[in-house]
């Protein structure tokens, strides 16, 4: 089926997520999966029956409490009470699509057989995906170091019959929804609620989706850094290729062949100039945008790797006839990974304000702040003031979470990652680019009115066209927050191919 994905050992890339949230596609187990999660429960069930010795987190306490032997006629009671007890999220609840993100990398994870869940579990979870029955998250309660434990506590509290979802737009207690769908809650075996519980996807989740979004946004950059250079009548010898080959970083030269490229047959570029120089901000485009892209290929790669991998403990191998505890939910990859993006994203913030600021000075036969009548009209003053408060917010959150560790569980958990931290404030950076940008779009789309009759190249003109659309000329000053609004929404609404 078109619409229809299947979780197999086939290598999930953020192409492949980007096409299964972006065309709604329903998800379900190949047999191969299928196979393979059987294969591993039989095993487990059959180890559980004839072994005494105790294993961790089957037959005996969590954390601290590892030493603690679990009878076996208490072994589901055990699982069940974990995902109660861990149930400590607390603070704004995740948005959706994160949720729904975080039960795909679950239950892709949970596929590959070396968790020991019932098929039936899994089944559930694709049931919860496949109908938008979306459980209640909360940003805050994990280290990210025993996985997510309290994000994936209330991932899995509904598959019990625990807990709230939405489903519908309604928020509702999870016993509601199972009786709509006439879905009896699961009983959980051995070591089903430590699979459920450790593992990475609130981070993972939260890093795919910024990622997804920071690629569009790097391409963004580019196409309104070129519509600010015209603006400001800015030179082209910068992007020259042959700089950027003496200097060859990958990002760098990608980002000076397509600024070229967006100016093909600009009138105004061609146009001769009066100054020898433009400030960083322009000139150096290519090398601050090109750094961030190549963090954005780096962070990518961390995160292919982890959504392809089996984040759990202890980890079953039933070929070799082992079950191993070990640390695979540690987020350590993650959180470095998280801090650099967010770093990464921060500076694109930070150098499109300050085209932005050089937009409004009224410099090279601009007007000052981009109106007719500056001091009856204040125009473009204070988006600038805007922009800075937000570039200036992205710096503080620049603060590495992962270099942050408080010792949990009674010291059995000594060293965290604090990667969930760095991922909700990543998206938060994330967000704050987006009207960053949006507010750079508004000048520089201004500052261009202002070399016509010239105009650019035919795509940057067919942008503004469309732009333009949801976003008017300011020929006086007006409620400017609708623009910002609008322009955050336009930009959000530009489709763009991840290949670009």
């Amino acid at each position: 089926m078109e619409h229809m994905h299947y979780i197999s050992s086939e290598v999930l890339n953020l192409e492949t997520l980007h096409d299964i949230i972006s065309q709604h596609k329903s998800i379900a187990l190949s047999e191969e999966a299928k196979v393979n999660i059987q294969k591993c429960r039989t095993y487990l069930d059959q180890k559980m029956a004839s072994e005494e010795a105790p294993i961790y987190g089957i037959n005996t306490g969590f954390g601290s409490l590892c030493n603690v032997k679990i009878s076996k006629e208490n072994l589901s009671q055990l699982q069940e009470n974990l995902v109660k007890s861990h149930a400590c999220g607390t603070g704004d609840e995740v948005p959706s699509q994160i949720v729904k993100l975080m039960l795909l990398l679950k239950i892709q994870s949970l596929s590959y057989g070396h968790s020991g869940v019932q098929l039936q579990t899994v089944e559930r979870l694709l049931d919860f995906y496949n109908n938008d029955v979306l459980p209640v998250i909360y940003t805050q309660g994990s280290l990210g170091a025993s996985g997510d434990l309290a994000p994936l506590a209330h991932l899995s509290l509904p598959l019990l019959g625990e807990g709230e979802v939405y489903f519908e737009g309604i928020k509702s207690h999870a016993s509601k929804v199972l009786k709509h769908f006439n879905w009896k809650p699961i009983i959980l075996e051995s070591k089903e609620g430590l699979a459920l519980l450790n593992g990475t996807q609130f981070m993972s989740a939260y890093g795919s989706y910024i990622l997804l979004k920071a690629m569009k946004f790097s391409y963004l950059a580019d196409v309104i850094g070129a519509i600010s250079l015209e603006g400001f009548d800015g030179r082209i010898e910068p992007f020259y290729e042959l700089i950027h080959y003496i200097r060859p970083h990958k990002g760098q030269i990608v980002t000076a062949k397509r600024i070229t490229d967006l100016l093909q047959e600009s009138q105004i570029i061609t146009q001769q100039k009066q100054h020898v120089q433009d400030p960083y901000s322009f000139r150096c485009i290519p090398q601050v945008h090109g750094a961030s892209k190549d963090t954005i290929d780096y962070v990518q790669k961390v995160f292919k790797t982890e959504i392809n991998s089996v984040t759990d403990n202890p980890n079953v191998f039933v070929g070799d006839d082992q079950i191993i505890s070990g640390g695979n939910f540690h987020g350590q990859p993650l959180a470095l990974a998280l801090d650099f993006l967010a770093i990464a994203l921060s500076e694109l913030g930070s150098i499109s304000e300050r085209r932005t600021y050089q937009l409004i000075s009224g410099l090279r036969g601009l007007p000052a702040f981009l109106v007719d009548n500056p001091g009856l009209n204040s125009g473009f003053m204070i988006p600038q003031y805007t922009a800075a408060s937000i570039a200036s917010q992205n710096k503080q959150l620049c603060s590495p979470a992962s270099v942050d560790s408080i010792v949990s569980s009674n010291g059995q958990e000594d060293h965290v990652s604090m990667g969930a931290n760095a991922a909700t404030k990543c998206l938060k950076v994330m967000e704050n680019l987006e009207r960053i940008l949006a507010i750079e779009l508004m000048n520089a789309s201004q500052a261009i009115e202002f070399r016509r009759p010239l105009q650019s190249s035919h795509f940057i003109e067919m942008f503004l066209k469309s732009y333009r659309a949801e976003v008017p000329l300011v020929k006086e000053d007006r409620i400017l927050h609708y623009d910002i609004e609008n322009s955050v929404a336009f930009l959000n609404s530009f489709v763009i191919d991840l290949e670009e």
